[in-house]
């Protein structure tokens, strides 16, 4: 019927997109990024400590990582395991999960008042690091990830009232 030029060619070509990311992949990057800063920082943080304080530096980053770097992870995990409930219940649990946490931080804190077996600058300064890296690796996780932003085809029934 039609005729084909000689100058066309005959392959065929496919295209097979890529998969894109679920909606759910920023929260996974920022708890998978703020777990890797949080071991960086938790090296960092004891080889100075350690270098600077001895033993009671260990102590102290030690501490500092698990009340600074626990406080803002187990925010990020709150948040990524409670996607699929209504938003209500996010919030009440995300408020519950705060104050729980500020109690724990206020009693570990209130008992380590006295103690002398961990110094008191490794730990205040591994908590504002741990506060720092892990919400900055939490940021980058969340911007760097790929999410495609569709919406779903409406039915040919409705008209577009533009």
């Amino acid at each position: 019927m039609f005729a084909v030029a000689s100058w066309v060619p005959s392959t065929t070509v496919t295209f097979t997109p890529q998969s894109m990311p679920d909606q759910f992949a920023p929260l996974r990057a920022a708890v998978r990024y703020g777990l890797i800063g949080l071991v960086m920082l938790t090296v960092v943080s004891v080889g100075i400590s350690v270098a600077a304080a001895g033993t009671p530096g260990l102590w102290g980053s030690i501490i500092g990582v698990a009340i600074g770097g626990g406080f803002v992870i187990t925010t990020a995990l709150s948040v990524a395991l409670t996607t699929r409930f209504p938003a209500s219940a996010v919030g009440a649990l995300l408020l519950g999960g705060w104050l729980v946490k500020m109690v724990i931080a206020l009693i570990v804190l209130v008992a380590l008042k006295d103690a002398d077996f961990y110094n008191r600058y490794a730990l205040g300064l591994t908590i504002l690091g741990a506060l720092v890296v892990v919400l900055g690796a939490e940021v980058f996780g969340v911007v760097k990830t790929k999410v495609a932003y569709v919406d779903s085809v409406p039915a040919e029934d409705k008209t577009d009232d533009r």
